[in-house]
């Protein structure tokens, strides 16, 4: 079977692979779709944190069954999903359902290889049935799953006011489903045509770039006020600095994004604020369930979301196009 290995940071080599034979316990996967995320971004350039070369990227993806067992809920030819962080069951973290943050967590793509490939044979309880949604749908669940995790971790209310930095494919999932809570949503990058975008496609109340007077703006916004719930998705350590500046009295701060990196921020003014700080992580089941949903009552506009698309083959020659800002990259989706 093709596979691409990415065998060091900015060098992708295609193989042939034997196919994987489902193991008891195992549902065997031929893949049909695979998202490209920032993560592969990442360690295509060198610098996710968690991971050793050479690994096998990829980990939204979808799929057929193309084997399974009795007792599993799967069957030959079930169009499925899958969730790609595959959590241990018994650690501190899984004993409270967070599964997004086990100890023992392995990340498909990331601790270990992934969808760029053409099957994969994985244990049936990460292998989702997709119910009334297209291929490349389900392809999209797990970016859109993490921001609707911040999201949920948030518990931003109806009416509150949003601040959702860095408008990359997981800052876009998290405008998103904030709007979905009727949250007043405004996004800030530095590039304009991400800004256009939602405004166009996520209607998004108000976006901001960033320059010299956003702060001012942003400040106008709220009528002085700031912001009820920030999120960063920048993964670059000065904006996530940055963005306590942002923080409304009483207000929340979700790092979605992680980097490579420490981050320091002023306690007092953290402090007068009685702000809450948060880690956001994956995503669980639960989130995985309500994207679903979503896409099925058409609340979340993916055919936008989904801008490039190219095949298995074309991955070692054309990947490297997907990081140039002027190509105008939201989704790409890998056909296998």
């Amino acid at each position: 079977m093709l596979t691409v290995v990415c065998e060091t940071p900015g060098s992708l080599l295609a193989q042939d692979r034997q196919k994987p034979e489902r193991a008891p316990g195992e549902t065997l996967v031929r893949i049909k779709r695979v998202g490209v995320c920032g993560t592969d971004l990442h360690i295509f350039n060198g610098n996710q944190p968690f991971l050793e070369y050479p690994r096998v990227m990829g980990h939204e993806f979808s799929g057929i069954v193309e084997e399974s067992e009795a007792g599993s809920g799967l069957v030959a030819g079930d169009v499925v999903y899958v969730m790609p962080y595959l959590s241990c069951g018994d650690c501190i973290a899984c004993r409270q359902g967070k599964t997004n943050c086990c100890v023992r967590i392995q990340v498909l793509g990331v601790h270990r290889d992934g969808a760029f490939t053409e099957y994969l044979s994985l244990p049936h309880a990460f292998v989702l049935k997709a119910n009334g949604i297209t291929l490349d749908q389900a392809a999209m669940i797990e970016f859109l799953s993490i921001g609707a995790h911040a999201v949920r971790r948030s518990d931003i209310q109806a009416g509150q006011r949003a601040l959702v930095v860095g408008t990359g494919p997981i800052g876009m999932a998290v405008a998103i489903f904030s709007r979905l809570r009727g949250a007043q949503v405004t996004v800030l990058d530095t590039r304009e045509d991400r800004l256009v975008f939602c405004k166009a496609h996520l209607k998004v109340s108000s976006a901001v770039l960033i320059g010299a007077e956003d702060k001012q703006q942003l400040e106008h916004l709220t009528q002085g006020e700031f912001f009820d719930v920030v999120f960063d998705a920048t993964g670059n350590a000065k904006a996530m600095e940055r963005g306590f500046e942002f923080i409304a009295h009483g207000g929340k701060y979700v790092l979605v994004s992680i980097v490579r990196d420490t981050i320091s921020f002023s306690d007092p003014e953290f402090h007068k604020r009685e702000a809450t700080l948060m880690g956001s992580r994956n995503a669980t089941v639960e989130d995985f369930r309500y994207v679903e949903q979503c896409l099925r009552d058409g609340l979340i506009p993916d055919a936008a979301l989904n801008t490039h698309r190219m095949t298995l083959s074309e991955v070692p020659e054309r990947f490297q196009m997907l990081l140039d800002p002027t190509q105008g990259v939201v989704k790409a989706i890998v056909e296998c």
